[in-house]
């Protein structure tokens, strides 16, 4: 290694200590100068292979403060976040995850496959709060980050591997995710990650252990497992056993999960999902224009279809196929968090293709192959514009507005342990500390408190109507109401 060579690689200037180079050799005193020992803290801060876990670390942050900063204004979008804490609050205090917001007693594990939540568990002992939740998925898809970029760096170069690595945290795919509050296939990120980086790297037995795991994610990962162990047999070209192991388990796994585990934690001893996969869900199949637009926003500005040239796209083909089958149109589209376990096999599957392409005999398919990495982290600035992560930029992120103040002390005057029928907007302060069920689905209980927004500029006398309406054997009175939230308490029973 020549001396530029052994510069770039670790800081060293590739002499030996007091050696004749022209310069003055740095004496006891000048080597231990604050400034000396500074700039070598700066020279190590720098170096490349320090860049994957800086751009994870922005990543995080981004990404937390996003959600915290939504969490903090009560800008939940959906029920989800209450319904994981109530199932993390169950592993936490040791009890069966029970969900009550998806029915009165309902075990979550006859719902969706995701034991992987037990990890949360400890964490959510010790800060007890949906912002535990939302942390830990911030650091979970931002560690996704780290073997993306150390890939793309390893195969790329150094700036090109941080520009796929910056495009990947910034895909439109992952901002989704984040701004839906939180979801289990945070855990799926870095699993797929780490295992497609196996993968590139030729590491079989690494990339097996990796993507085994994805079946206590969620019950449909386990095909995704399973398509991992085939693209292995694919590169090896032979029948490596852990990749056989890997295909058989993946697909055992799922058809245990789907076809005994889930009916036996579910009342109705069946998959509530089968319906979405036909006709019986009710909605039309997805149209045509609708699956091309999908497709293209999946591949097009992430990896300027390159990613069709790299067989590490095929792992995406069970997600995509179970989407594109439903009858459910929220599974389409680019909303919700449905895209992003695609976003890690996409982006890797980019620089296998890159890796091999810049070696083509086509030059105008060699340029295109060295200019594309700055052009996917363009594209996904250039999106970001209209994404959640710009309202970064927005100051108004950043306050907490007067009547959230007042909407969490209204919400405090229920008191812990108490039965409460809400919607979305008083989940996120009361999953923690109440038993919380969803409006209008009770099951014949009368709840102690009922707390609502008002939609469609509703008043209080109507909301409290509907109440009296849902729970006819009981007697509710208002309790306070602020802006568009009111909470009635139950006074007798009729």
């Amino acid at each position: 290694m020549d001396t530029a060579a052994a510069t770039a690689a670790d800081g060293s200037t590739g002499h030996r200590p007091g050696a004749a180079t022209g310069a003055r050799p740095a004496t006891a005193a000048t080597d231990g100068a604050p400034a000396g020992r500074l700039r070598r803290l700066a020279h190590r801060l720098r170096a490349p292979r320090l860049d994957p876990y800086w751009t994870a670390a922005f990543l995080f942050l981004a990404y937390a403060t996003l959600s915290l900063c939504r969490f903090r204004s009560m800008g939940t979008a959906s029920w989800d976040l209450g319904i994981f804490e109530q199932a993390v609050r169950g592993y936490a205090h040791l009890s069966a995850p029970v969900v009550d917001l998806k029915g009165p007693g309902t075990n979550i594990l006859g719902d969706h496959f995701s034991p992987v939540l037990i990890l949360l568990a400890p964490f959510y002992r010790l800060l007890p709060s949906p912002a535990t939740l939302l942390t830990a998925q911030a650091a979970l898809f931002a560690l996704s980050a780290l073997p993306v970029t150390r890939a793309a760096a390893r195969y790329l170069g150094r700036a090109r591997g941080l520009a796929v690595g910056l495009a990947y945290g910034l895909s439109w795919g992952v901002q989704k995710a984040v701004d839906f509050d939180f979801h289990e296939i945070a855990f799926a990120l870095p699993l797929l990650a780490f295992a497609l980086e196996a993968v590139l790297r030729g590491r079989w037995t690494a990339a097996v252990c990796w993507a085994a795991p994805l079946v206590l994610v969620k019950e449909d990962l386990g095909v995704t497992a399973a398509a991992i162990g085939a693209v292995v047999l694919i590169r090896t070209r032979r029948a490596t056993p852990a990749a056989i192991a890997l295909v058989a388990f993946g697909i055992t796994a799922t058809a245990v999960t789907l076809g005994l585990v889930i009916p036996a934690f579910n009342g109705s001893g069946s998959y509530d999902y089968w319906t979405k996969l036909g006709g019986e869900g009710g909605g039309p199949a997805i149209p045509v224009d609708t699956a091309v637009r999908t497709t293209l926003w999946i591949l097009l500005p992430t990896t300027g279809l390159l990613a069709l040239r790299s067989p590490l796209l095929l792992i995406a083909l069970p997600t995509v196929g179970w989407r594109f089958l439903s009858h459910d149109a929220h599974y389409w589209g680019i909303d919700w968090h449905y895209n992003a376990v695609l976003m890690p096999v996409v982006f890797l599957a980019l620089v296998d293709a890159l890796a091999h392409t810049r070696l083509s005999a086509r030059p105008w398919l060699r340029a295109y192959a060295l200019h594309l990495p700055s052009a996917a982290l363009a594209a996904a600035l250039a999106l970001t514009t209209t994404l959640p992560l710009a309202r970064l930029t927005e100051a108004v992120t950043y306050r907490k507005p007067p009547a959230v103040t007042a909407a969490e002390r209204l919400l405090e005057r229920i008191p812990d342990g108490a039965t409460v029928e809400a919607d979305i907007r008083p989940l996120s302060r009361l999953t923690g500390r109440t038993r919380v069920l969803w409006t209008g689905d009770t099951d014949g209980i009368s709840p102690d408190y009922i707390a609502v927004q008002l939609h469609d500029n509703r008043s209080p006398q109507q909301a409290l109507a509907d109440a009296a309406r849902r729970h006819p054997e009981a007697k509710y009175a208002p309790l306070g109401g602020v802006a568009d939230l009111v909470v009635f308490r139950r006074t007798a029973e009729r």
